[in-house]
């Protein structure tokens, strides 16, 4: 692939990082016909290590910080012997980089290609800086067919940000040079990408695949309903990917109904690209071993925690040269499980449990979100927009009615019951007719 620019032009089939070495590895496994999904164990902890030691090496060699904080942390040289001594790397926390354009950038300024950030909700965004090698070169080399199998007989709709984060342009890139599929650029609704153009143009051209955020897969079937087109049969889709928002098991199964299709979720961020995708079977997501590694850590104690222990998120890249992340703590939940699963995957399963500050701590216990999400969409009168609210430790629902013939007040009386069988607590239900829609992420938890 080659980039014209106004004096040069750059051949990325010419570029050459630490990660080259890396090519050969996919090359081997492709002309096998094989893919890391379903590699031995150890031969993944093989290729997660030795790309450990590359990034490690390239940090070192190329940026201050990280190599202060190794050097602190005892490193006199950048190598570790064992993916168990990964504990021994410090690790890297949001508010150091936030706001902070170059502190973990291991190349020149020139060389970036790509720059998303955060929403930075808290005050200031995380900048992330991709090379485009890194976008068109070592983010293609691992493949997942079995998590994957669009190819360029489907087109994909795209109704997610463009503007200042990853996930827009980043399933454009997925599906475009890794499957050869086509593209419709929807956006995610406002001024420029409004939902009924975007049905349109879903049932225009046939739309088979569709990459969104759970909220917004809810509002796309009902406002079609309003626009006249028909689901099924106007716009037939084989799959949902979900990603941008977690969402409850109950609420994905309410959009394998409403959809007629497979609904399957997609764990990523900005600054770390893929991490996790769930296979057919929805047992938990598989990890994207090909392109991080993840760990599970204690949030106080910052020790690393085995399988089926809940903690922190802790990612580290293992294909980036612009920014890698290196033990970078997500500020997610959930735990890990080694795959033992019908599909045949080999690589880790990751089960989410939702932002640590999302939190609910309800009676003294703590409860996900996703969980109670979980409980209140088993009432099938119940539609997919509500409220959670903590009003002095009690919990507060706010919850529109659903095609249901029940009065306001029978179904409030109905939640409350179902939810206090659910969960073993009280709490207050208000039916409204009138919880606005967003085009954002929504917004599920009310202060």
């Amino acid at each position: 692939m080659k980039l014209q620019t106004h004096k040069m032009t750059v051949s990325m089939d010419d570029h050459t990082s630490h990660l080259e070495q890396f090519k050969d590895f996919f090359k081997q496994l492709d002309d096998e016909n094989k893919t890391i999904e379903k590699l031995p164990r150890q031969k993944i902890e093989d290729y997660q290590l030795k790309a450990i030691n590359a990034t490690l090496n390239h940090i070192w060699n190329r940026n201050e910080y990280y190599r202060s904080k190794l050097e602190e942390n005892g490193f006199q040289t950048p190598k570790i012997d064992s993916l168990e001594q990964l504990s021994s790397i410090p690790l890297l926390n949001k508010n150091v980089i936030r706001g902070d354009k170059q502190k973990i950038l291991c190349v020149e300024p020139k060389e970036i290609g790509q720059v998303h950030l955060t929403s930075g909700t808290s005050g200031k965004p995380i900048y992330t800086s991709y090379t485009l090698a890194d976008q068109y070169v070592y983010d293609l080399l691992p493949k997942y067919l079995e998590l994957f199998k669009e190819s360029d007989v489907d087109v994909a709709a795209v109704a997610l940000p463009y503007e200042f984060a990853l996930p827009g342009l980043g399933f454009q890139r997925l599906f475009q040079f890794a499957f050869g599929t086509a593209v419709l650029s929807l956006g995610k609704g406002g001024y420029m990408a409004p939902v009924d153009k975007s049905l349109e143009l879903m049932k225009e051209f046939q739309a088979t695949v569709l990459a969104t955020t759970p909220s917004y897969a809810a509002l796309l079937a009902e406002e079609s309903e309003k626009c006249g087109i028909k689901i099924g049969e106007d716009i037939r889709l084989k799959k949902i990917v979900l990603t941008g928002e977690g969402c409850s098991h109950s609420f994905r199964e309410r959009l394998e109904k409403w959809w007629g299709c497979e609904v399957s979720f997609f764990y990523g961020s900005t600054e770390c690209g893929v991490v996790a995708v769930e296979c057919s079977k929805h047992k938990g997501y598989h990890v994207m071993e090909g392109h991080v590694k993840v760990e599970i850590i204690h949030p106080d104690t910052q020790e690393k925690l085995p399988y089926g222990k809940i903690g922190e998120i802790v990612v580290t890249t293992l294909l980036r040269e612009g920014m890698p992340m290196v033990r970078y703590r997500t500020g997610d939940i959930g735990y890990l499980q080694s795959s033992n699963c019908d599909c045949g995957i080999t690589m880790d399963v990751l089960h989410l449990r939702g932002r640590m500050e999302s939190i609910l701590n309800l009676g003294g216990e703590e409860y996900s979100p996703f969980l109670l999400e979980q409980f209140l969409m088993e009432v099938p009168d119940v539609g997919m927009w509500y409220h959670l609210k903590l009003n002095e430790g009690k919990l507060m629902i706010e919850a529109e009615p659903f095609r249901t013939t029940l009065s306001d007040e029978q179904l409030a009386e109905k939640v409350r019951q179902h939810m206090a069988d659910r969960i073993g607590i009280e709490c207050e239900v208000d039916i409204r007719r009138d919880i606005p829609r967003t085009f954002g992420k929504a917004t599920r938890i009310l202060s």
